[in-house]
């Protein structure tokens, strides 16, 4: 249950995110309202997921999963720019967050 709830809290967190760079700024509400959401939901569940998992596992896997699919969608939704050094340091968030699961963070 816990990696349900840490794959929920990344889902609010990369939602509010990409709010944030709708809001142009806090200026418009709606996404601003989606970010502040976001944010409270994604903390929430990071919180309840730390009654099961280990911190460091946890906040790995959270902020290494969310900071990729953000870069993703960067360059998917905002024509962001893909250079060899944003795939490498995108492989190795994932790569990281791999070998942390694999017993590095115990």
């Amino acid at each position: 249950m816990g990696y349900v709830m840490l794959a929920g809290a990344i889902a609010a967190e990369v939602a509010a995110t990409t709010a944030m760079k709708y809001s142009d700024g806090f200026s418009r509400l709606g996404p601003s309202l989606v970010t502040v959401l976001g944010y409270v939901v994604s903390f929430l569940l990071l919180a309840r997921t730390l009654e099961s998992l280990s911190i460091g596992t946890a906040y790995a896997i959270w902020s290494g999963v969310g900071t990729a699919t953000v870069a993703t969608l960067g360059l998917v939704l905002f024509g962001e720019g893909l250079s060899t050094a944003k795939v490498a340091g995108i492989v190795l968030i994932i790569g990281g967050v791999v070998v942390l699961n694999l017993g590095g963070a115990h």
